[in-house]
């Protein structure tokens, strides 16, 4: 039977707990951790795929759309996905200091936004990609976010100013797979720990919710605000806010 906690305060209490008391660490989170910072999520009641747009979110967020509507695509990308003055909240920082107290070996992320990074973590294994980093298609050189999302590029389809190649941001679009050694290194890590905290995610988006399986530690923790696929196979549950859950 799981612990159940719902109060911050003794979430925070359990976590500090378990970090202290386990040597292999690993945090597996998404979009939730994010939204303390201003990102919206995508599935709750306010998230991304609960807004009107012209066509549907994960339909401008495939392939094929990149393809053929790269207008269309870039206007959603740069006014949806990049968030350039979002800033790393407590969850963030705790991981972070976690990390270079040694407490934590890895966080694996399903997020794009760089804020892991962005607070002071080292190995981060980013599963979908990153806004950070725009790729010429043409020459492989690679641009940053505010690079695609400047005043320059703000309408229409970036090309690369060194070759006139189109450009693509480095994220995992739907009908895509994932970066094969970052996929490695995270199953590495997952299997390896003996604490593995996931936090921040509805944990239905496969591939990446399917890492978890390679867990075969002490314990297994989910912080996220509403039941999971993966809530029977956890040791604790904790449904409150997961910035105030790492507040210790």
């Amino acid at each position: 039977m799981a612990q159940i906690i719902d109060d911050p305060r003794e979430a925070a209490r359990v976590l500090a707990g378990l970090f202290g008391s386990h040597d292999r660490a690993v945090f597996f989170g998404g979009a939730g951790v994010s939204t303390a910072s201003g990102i919206p999520d995508f599935r709750s009641v306010d998230g991304l795929y609960h807004q009107q747009f012209r066509y549907p979110p994960e339909v401008m967020l495939s392939h094929s759309f990149y393809e053929s509507h790269p207008s269309d695509f870039f206007d959603f990308y740069r006014r949806k996905m990049v968030a350039l003055d979002a800033k790393p909240n407590r969850a963030h920082r705790k991981l972070a200091e976690l990390e270079a107290s040694g407490a934590l070996t890895s966080v694996v992320t399903q997020n794009i936004d760089g804020l892991h990074q962005a607070a002071g973590s080292k190995r981060v294994w980013e599963l979908h990609g990153s806004v950070h980093r725009n790729v010429c298609r043409g020459c492989g050189a690679v641009y940053d976010a505010a690079w695609v999302c400047s005043r320059e590029h703000e309408r229409g389809v970036p090309v690369c100013p060194a070759c006139g190649g189109p450009i693509k941001p480095d994220v995992v679009l739907y009908e895509e797979a994932l970066d094969q050694d970052v996929l490695e290194g995270a199953v590495t890590d997952i299997a390896r720990a003996d604490l593995l905290v996931i936090g921040g995610t509805s944990l239905v988006v496969y591939p990446a919710a399917g890492l978890t399986s390679y867990f075969r530690g002490d314990a297994l923790v989910i912080v996220n605000r509403d039941p999971t696929p993966q809530d029977r196979d956890a040791d604790v549950l904790i449904s409150c806010d997961i910035a105030e859950a790492f507040d210790f």
